[in-house]
């Protein structure tokens, strides 16, 4: 007669366990690693820091057209905004402005030729030394628009509103900043951030110095 094998039966409280596909594991593990790039790159690029590319002669000779610059959109939710500062900012026509930080809020200001009085003291600018100097032994300003405007007693001096700051361009006679009604001082909330690092060209590539 003949015997049949039995089918082996688990015994009680045992477990039996299925393992994954080998294919399936690393096309998950793939799929979590690009999950999770691609949350990285929405949260550095959109929430911590930009890319920004200068456009015009304003920030001359410090900052050129065509150069690129990384900002930084998360420091000023710890820190106030310092003098010297160079920061990006939404102007009142929707585009984005690059310009440095020359009073703050409180302080008094007055421009006077190559000249910036910041409660009636005269500020220095060691990133605008070397233009000046050269513009000097041209016979000339370096600076030839003033604030307030032609026609205000020499010596008035403007205090710059709470929250926020008074901004320039380091190409003085060539720059739309805080010296124009259209743009006036910039409130905190109109700032998008502080450029922190050039990227391009690369022999231009380094921190912003303030």
């Amino acid at each position: 007669m003949e015997r049949k094998e039995r089918e082996p039966v688990a015994e009680a409280g045992s477990q039996t366990v299925q393992t994954t596909s080998p294919v399936k594991k690393e096309i998950w593990e793939w799929a979590k690693a690009l999950l999770i790039a691609a949350v990285l790159v929405f949260v550095i690029r959109w929430l911590l820091f930009a890319p920004f590319i200068v456009e015009g002669p304003s920030m001359e000779p410090n900052f050129h057209t065509g150069e690129r610059l990384i900002v930084n959109k998360v420091t000023y939710k710890f820190s106030e905004p310092k003098r010297g500062e160079v920061i990006v900012l939404r102007a009142p026509e929707g585009i984005d402005y690059i310009k440095r930080i020359v009073a703050l809020p409180g302080e008094t200001i007055r421009v006077n030729g190559d000249k910036v009085f910041v409660n009636n003291e005269a500020i220095d600018e060691p990133y605008l030394k070397e233009a000046i100097d050269n513009a000097l032994k041209e016979g000339h300003a370096y600076n030839r628009r003033n604030f307030p405007e032609l026609g205000a007693d020499p010596g008035t001096e403007v205090k710059v509103p709470a929250d926020s700051v008074f901004v320039m361009g380091d190409n003085r006679s060539d720059s739309k900043d805080s010296r124009f009604s259209e743009v006036g001082f910039v409130p905190y909330d109109k700032i998008i951030g502080r450029a922190d690092l050039v990227f391009w060209p690369i022999n231009k590539a380094g921190f912003v110095h303030f």
